[in-house]
């Protein structure tokens, strides 16, 4: 391999090379000469943290009737909760992003500010019976709280792992999920006006235990670190490090945020996200109530959305892992034709009162739910690079912040207009609408004709 001569701090040593588009790739230290460890304990770490805060979205939905009892609450007040939590926990990315790449907030020290409102989240809807005192604690400081860990999370598995990123943050990212399954079913089974805050006082500590050990061991690797036993050059590696490298190349270089609003594709991310995850957030919010309204008992109610949670996270990591080998942008598509078009079979299944199509069709909108956020989470730093993915991905990530509105509050507004029949038939429609943008997407700085991916050229750069 072409590059620099060697540099050492401490122990590792070190050089700099530069590719044909003049990116850095600083390579050479192992990652268990970075950490003391293996990385992929920066894989298991972040996946445990996610499933500790999936309680907050996934299972809220399967509180909110005790909730609304235990407090007067109407159904409306409930869903504005869970919207601003939403609006909160997606645009806390881009801030918290800046901050860590400037190196005020390191990602141990956001994980432990994340956990410890997250606590407060809980303790709010617990205690406090006034709705805008609930959405101050559980939407605006809960949210926050969630958006620090899953932030943090997300960006840290990526920059570990820049050569082969769709699976492992798939994996990451799933547990987001499925980590809420057993709460759904709490929440329907014991969860009651008798024992509503010692559940939820119980579960914000669960969260601030579960986040703050892992918190401990979070750590960045250096800026354009590269993993020593694959040539970012030539691209040789393992076979599994080849092939996905040949379907997403790396970013031709660094793009600062400026740069990557600039080239089009981070603002038609943004937007993608506003429109998937608002029919997700959609779904999550009605599909248990809808499914109460046509006449569906709890088990089936809480059965479809605990498999529309475990579904929505396994397909997260094998979407991921597909991506590696498919490429994230046809990948990316058929996720989002998927989630648009079982909208329209949910509401089909609910309509004929068929609850067997009901959790077919809840287990494939929860695949199409979930899939789309790790491809959104590798694909930025595909095209943006790693050195500013946390502030990038912020970005693209905030879209959600918009999607909550629409997705929840906005969508309960819809079903009062029009039914669920009228909301559903919207949802799938914006969904299928989404799809065709994402064929929009494209590489920056990459010819966009389709051609057999070669090897870079390598250019040799001296470094200090």
């Amino acid at each position: 391999m072409s590059g620099s001569s060697a540099r050492t701090v401490g122990v590792p040593v070190f050089r700099e090379v530069t590719d044909s588009k003049g990116r850095v790739y600083r390579i050479g230290e192992s990652d268990r000469q970075v950490l003391g460890h293996s990385r992929r304990l920066m894989v298991w770490l972040p996946w445990v943290a996610m499933m500790a805060i999936s309680v907050f979205e996934y299972a809220y939905g399967s509180a909110e009737d005790t909730l609304s009892k235990a407090h007067g609450w109407s159904e409306s007040d409930t869903f504005w909760i869970l919207s601003v939590w939403v609006f909160f926990q997606a645009g806390v990315g881009f801030p918290a992003g800046w901050l860590r790449e400037k190196g005020l907030l390191s990602p141990r020290r956001a994980m432990y500010l994340g956990s410890g409102l997250c606590l407060l989240g809980f303790l709010a809807i617990s205690h406090l019976g006034n709705v805008f005192a609930a959405i101050v604690g559980f939407g605006v400081l809960g949210g926050l709280g969630g958006g620090l860990v899953y932030a943090t999370c997300i960006n840290t598995v990526g920059k570990w792992y820049p050569e082969r990123r769709g699976g492992k943050t798939g994996f990451v990212n799933g547990g987001f999920a499925y980590g809420s399954v057993p709460f759904i079913f709490l929440f329907n089974y014991a969860f009651d006006t008798s024992d509503y805050q010692v559940v939820l006082d119980a579960i914000g500590l669960y969260v601030l235990l579960v986040v703050a050990v892992c918190a401990w061991f979070f750590r960045d690797p250096p800026m354009n670190w590269w993993p020593a036993e694959v040539d970012p050059l030539t691209r040789d590696g393992g076979t599994k490090d080849a092939v996905s490298l040949a379907k997403n190349p790396p970013a031709t270089r660094q793009f600062t945020p400026k740069e990557a609003l600039r080239t089009g594709m981070l603002p038609l991310m943004w937007l993608l996200v506003v429109m998937t995850a608002g029919v997700s957030i959609f779904g999550i919010s009605f599909q248990v109530p809808f499914a109460r309204e046509v006449g569906f008992g709890p088990l089936v109610a809480a059965s479809s959305m605990g498999v529309m949670s475990v579904i929505n996270g396994i397909g997260r990591g094998v979407v991921g892992w597909l991506s590696d080998r498919w490429g994230r942008k046809a990948t990316l598509v058929f996720v989002i034709v998927v989630l648009g078009l079982s909208q329209f079979g949910v509401l089909w299944a609910g309509d004929v009162r068929n609850e067997g199509l009901f959790l077919v069709f809840a287990f494939v909108s929860g695949f199409g739910g979930g899939a789309f956020y790790p491809m959104f989470a590798a694909m930025t730093p595909d095209y943006f690079g790693e050195n500013y993915n946390a502030s990038n991905y912020g970005i693209a990530y905030s879209g959600k912040l918009v999607s909550g509105l629409f997705g929840g509050g906005l969508g309960s507004l819809a079903v009062h207009a029009w039914g669920y029949d009228g909301a559903y038939l919207l949802a799938g429609g914006i969904s299928l609408v989404a799809a065709v943008l994402a064929l929009l997407l494209h590489q920056p700085g990459r010819p966009r004709t389709r051609r057999e991916p070669g090897r870079a050229r390598p250019v040799s750069r001296q470094t200090a």
